[in-house]
């Protein structure tokens, strides 16, 4: 079995270093808020190209925690409007939600995956405070127009950048474009952790402190709390282990722009739709860093009962939209075609830096040979 993403593989390829940084933290006998930690966040601020990185939890943490900033500070408040892509895995949802501000979806770009800048403004209310856009699948999402789009309304601009690490618009990575972003360190993630971790970047002082004291129980002085805060740290382990791992994430980046060159170049079956690139150069677009290979067949569940058959793990990215599901059944009755057509279709291919050739000739030769019949 050619399976989706071999973790145990891939992590292998940063020994001795793993294990050498977990035992530098075991021997340090400081676990939490520690060294590491401070030197990732350096780190990672830098590598991102802003003044700011708080570790947290998780991805879906380090949404909550911005947009429960922007309450504290008095700029956002309950039931305020956030525009966010109807087709984002739900944890973008679930932090506005969470913080009783509105979600207003907007359907995506059916090229791009990503939320279709020109339909953002016609949602636009005197209750919205702010967009999320989501780097789908390691594409980045952001767009000249939702440039113009939030100067001009002054709303607050968030980036969820859990599936795009390293990924460029412009000269500027994602992480870096807007008022804050939320990342995601989840194992399977370009930038993966050994277990939950995340992390906030920003380059406004107020929001960092705001983030980073709402983080640890809403306290900055031990047993002094000035909000009613989480408990959402970034551990030792999970830092040292990121530190690791940062240092080779534009090269294993670069790995994954070259297997989707691959597959892009061999796939030639005519009911597959792949995806979108510019200009027709995978391996040189800075702007995608492929956290995910995703085509789309009409007979989607067929195709991946084949592949499996054929000994090749898929996944769907993701097979029930926001407004289909349960957590959310006030929104059944919304008309979301392009999303929905989205979800009925996508299917992700197995893509790494450790996937190999052989591996990957495999995979398009069965899908080459698949068919509707």
């Amino acid at each position: 079995m050619i399976s989706f993403l071999d973790l145990k593989a891939l992590n292998h390829t940063f020994e001795p270093e793993l294990t050498e940084s977990v035992k530098r933290v075991i021997d340090s006998g400081w676990y939490l808020l520690g060294r590491e930690v401070e030197a990732f966040e350096n780190e990672y601020a830098k590598y991102i190209g802003v003044k700011h990185c708080i570790g947290v939890a998780n991805g879906l943490d380090a949404l909550r925690l911005i947009l429960r900033a922007y309450i504290e500070m008095g700029e956002m408040k309950e039931g305020d409007e956030i525009i966010v892509p109807a087709n984002t895995y739900i944890a973008t949802i679930l932090a506005i939600t969470d913080n009783r501000l509105k979600p207003v979806l907007v359907e995506p770009d059916i090229k791009t995956y990503n939320i279709n800048p020109y339909l953002i403004e016609e949602k636009i209310t005197d209750r919205t405070r702010g967009v999320i856009i989501v780097h789908l699948y390691g594409k980045n999402a952001m767009h000249p127009e939702i440039e113009r789009i939030v100067e001009k309304y002054h709303l607050k601009l968030i980036e969820d950048n859990a599936q795009a690490h390293g990924c460029y618009y412009g000269m500027k990575r994602t992480g870096s474009l807007g008022d804050a972003a939320g990342h995601s360190f989840y194992p399977g993630k370009n930038l993966g952790a050994l277990g939950d971790a995340g992390a906030v970047t920003t380059n406004n002082d107020q929001l960092a402190e705001v983030v980073s004291t709402l983080a640890n129980y809403g306290s900055k002085k031990k047993y002094e709390n000035i909000y009613q805060g989480l408990n959402s740290r970034l551990d030792e382990i999970q830092a040292a282990i990121l530190r690791v791992k940062l240092k080779r994430l534009d090269v294993d980046n670069q790995k994954r722009r070259e297997v989707a060159q691959n597959y892009i170049n061999n796939i030639k079956n005519p009911d597959i739709v792949l995806p979108y690139i510019n200009e027709g150069h995978a391996e040189k677009d800075l702007s995608h860093v492929w956290h995910l290979f995703v085509i789309r067949h009409p007979k989607r569940d067929d195709l991946q009962n084949y592949l499996t058959n054929k000994g090749i793990q898929t996944l769907i990215h993701y097979p029930i939209p926001p407004h289909k599901q349960h957590a959310y059944e006030e929104w059944g009755k919304f008309s979301l075609p392009i999303t929905e057509k989205i979800h009925n279709e996508v299917l992700s291919l197995p893509l790494s830096p450790v996937i190999n050739e052989e591996e990957i000739h495999f995979i398009v030769k069965k899908i080459n040979e698949f068919s509707l019949r």
